[in-house]
């Protein structure tokens, strides 16, 4: 039996679904994210319903548009405002956290899910002084880092994600958040033989927005946080036993021009994925709004992968080693 609650703000409203069991009231449509999803901004067309228990294997943040299932990879447009190179970006980790949530490019309509190791959850190890990600973390929708191309900057194959961000302004963003965002520029990480570009951008509507403007005001505006990303970027899978990362450009940051060049490229790689011109593999292309896709599904079959997801259950605990110091020297 399904209840609803409306909940009046000024002159608009937002209605919190909830469905009831045998067991007693059940959160199914989780009133907490839509509700966070609208105070940040009245205007958000989109919303966020969480599903499983946070901190076990089966939590998901799924994605909607006026309340119907969309996919953050695919239906989610590259810009917010093409005229001003204002792009959105998909919230995934916000900052001071550990848990290494990613869109989840394999399954159908590509929610947010927490990576998996070894059978075990992931989280990133706090690399004195650092805790968790010390910026906000996410990616662009519409991209695509190809597996199967070298890029000609790199001389490195793509590692099969959308292009990650950095978004570096003032708030703690929220999981699953779209936010407009200015792009400063961009470095390589070479993870594993791969390239994983990593774009600097800040909030749009940040106070400092307006005077940051390139690669070169992230020292001006927020001196040491370049030469602490690329520390953290070197050590951080350290604790796992693994080896320091390298960059490259030897770890320089190139400035927008590039990076928007970058961001065109994977861009590009995306719509061949999407159109089928290129070999999806194990990647799930499912989407609703992209018009001339093959891959393209209606609305109910999207809904009804959400439809058949665990309700919403209280947290589990976090482990406490999640909390370790880990100190690092490099050779």
């Amino acid at each position: 039996m399904a209840a609803s609650v409306l909940i009046k703000v000024g002159s608009s409203s937002v209605v919190c679904n909830h469905f009831l069991s045998h067991a007693g009231l059940r959160l199914r449509s989780s009133s907490y994210s839509v509700l966070n999803t609208f105070f940040r901004s009245k205007m958000s067309v989109y919303q966020v319903e969480e599903v499983g228990t946070p901190n076990a294997t089966d939590y998901k943040v799924y994605f909607k548009q006026n309340n119907n299932v969309i996919s953050p990879f695919h239906d989610i447009p590259l810009y917010h405002d093409k005229g001003k190179n204002i792009f959105n970006m998909v919230v995934e980790i916000p900052r001071w956290t550990n848990a290494k949530m990613e869109i989840a490019t394999k399954d159908p309509m590509n929610p947010i899910k927490q990576d998996i190791k070894k059978g075990a959850l992931r989280f990133v190890a706090n690399c004195f002084p650092h805790k968790g990600y010390i910026w906000n973390y996410g990616a662009l929708p519409q991209t695509w880092e190809n597996p199967n191309v070298v890029d000609d900057n790199t001389k490195c194959k793509g590692d099969n994600d959308p292009i990650d961000v950095i978004e570096i302004g003032f708030r703690v963003a929220k999981r699953g958040e779209v936010v407009p965002v200015k792009v400063l520029g961009t470095i390589a990480l070479i993870d594993e033989g791969e390239t994983d570009w990593k774009i600097f951008a800040i909030d749009a509507k940040d106070p400092l927005a307006d005077k940051i403007n390139d690669i070169d005001d992230i020292d001006k505006y927020f001196p040491g946080l370049m030469k602490a990303t690329l520390e953290w970027f070197k050590i951080y899978k350290i604790p796992d036993g693994k080896p320091e990362n390298q960059f490259a450009f030897s770890g320089e940051a190139k400035n927008k021009e590039f990076a928007l060049k970058v961001i065109q490229e994977v861009n590009h790689h995306w719509k061949e994925l999407v159109l089928k011109k290129t070999d999806a593999r194990e990647l799930s292309c499912m989407n609703v709004l992209v018009g001339d896709s093959p891959y393209k599904v209606d609305q109910a079959k999207a809904d009804s992968i959400l439809k058949n997801e665990p309700p919403l259950k209280p947290a589990q605990p976090i482990d406490a080693s999640v909390d370790k110091w880990h100190f690092i020297t490099l050779k």
